[in-house]
């Protein structure tokens, strides 16, 4: 099955005619909500079920990693940072894995419950104290977030959902917030491969279904993004790494995600364009309807082949156990307090 190659975003509650008709083109392939779409579960649960009817070829996706990033949280159960967990690691590595299954499993059963397919997660980023970009969502040095990082999406995979390991090939070093301005990281291949790599490496043959790379320059290796470099997309992460699952871009609207347009060529669309041919098989540009119908009429007008890879990122259905669920929660509250 063929999924268009945009994950857009809408603006609030419900759908406007417009957004009914933009999601209806045959080059949107998935949706991010945010925040701003949600008031209440069964409000959400509405949306949800509208969003459906206009396109049945959906991923519909959400950010809930936990701590400060966590979208929906009134009548959801508050979600610890994942640097909670790497301090339990440190007190009881037997029992953080435990409880990294069990909120990875928490956290995908909530939103599988009322049909949302993936949150990108979990975070594969180490913890360097330079990033506050990262900061507080990381699991931990190499070792900690490979092992955490494993068990949190074996969790996911028992609740019917997908992991999405971000930011390839790795955010946690680079000072400056993506979002914000240009990231960089001047450490050569040897020290990315001894450290911020290892995670993905060994992550790959178990349940990664999929990759988001960082908007963050390693300019000893190339002059581009990673999330715009067929080096980074290519030759490291399909050739080396030997990933054969989905590839998507980081929010295209970011302002580390800045590309330079050729002539006559839209600026949104231009960096889809060189998402695309980087290797990504899906970009994401939200808060910016313009850019999206920028990129929407270039998928269309060039004819770009959708997706084959997408559709393996949609939730499986499973029932869920109330009484883990109850058990989960507890464990939950208890990380969001632990202290160092």
């Amino acid at each position: 099955m063929h999924y268009g190659r945009l994950m857009l975003d809408v603006a609030g509650l419900t759908l406007t005619a417009l957004e009914r008709e933009q999601l209806q083109r045959d080059q949107v392939g998935g949706l991010i909500l945010f925040s701003r779409n949600y008031d209440s579960r069964a409000q959400l649960i509405d949306l949800i079920a509208d969003i459906r009817m206009q396109n049945t070829r959906l991923v519909i996706a959400v950010d809930q990693e936990g701590g400060r990033v966590q979208r929906f949280k009134e009548n959801f159960v508050r979600l610890p940072a994942m640097s909670a967990l790497c301090l339990s690691y440190l007190k009881d590595p037997d029992l953080a894995l435990d409880q990294a299954t069990q909120m990875g499993w928490l956290m995908a059963s909530e939103l599988t419950s009322i049909d949302i397919d993936i949150s990108f997660a979990p975070v594969l980023d180490l913890s360097w104290s330079h990033s506050k970009f990262i900061g507080d969502r990381s699991f931990g040095n190499r070792d900690q977030v490979s092992a955490l990082a494993q068990r949190f999406m074996q969790g996911m995979r028992e609740a019917g959902m997908a992991a999405t390991g971000k930011h390839f090939p790795g955010h946690g070093w680079a000072t400056a917030d993506s979002h914000l301005e240009i990231a960089i990281d001047n450490r050569d291949f040897a020290a990315l491969e001894r450290d911020d790599l290892q995670p993905f490496r060994s992550l790959i043959d178990t349940d990664l279904a999929a990759i988001m790379p960082a908007h963050v320059i390693y300019p000893e290796m190339d002059q581009h993004p990673a999330g715009f470099s067929s080096y980074w997309l290519k030759s490291v992460l399909r050739q080396q790494l030997g990933f054969s699952g989905v590839i998507f871009s980081d929010d295209l609207n970011m302002s580390g995600a800045q590309v330079n347009p050729q002539q006559g060529v839209d600026q949104y669309a231009a960096r889809a364009m060189a998402a695309i041919e980087a290797g990504c098989d899906t970009v994401l540009v939200c808060n910016n309807p313009q850019g999206a119908t920028q990129v929407l009429d270039y998928l269309e007008t060039e004819k770009i082949e959708k997706s084959q890879r997408l559709v393996t990122m949609r939730h499986q259905s499973v029932s869920i156990d109330a009484q883990r669920m109850e058990q989960a929660a507890l464990i939950a509250s208890q990380l969001c307090f632990l202290k160092a």
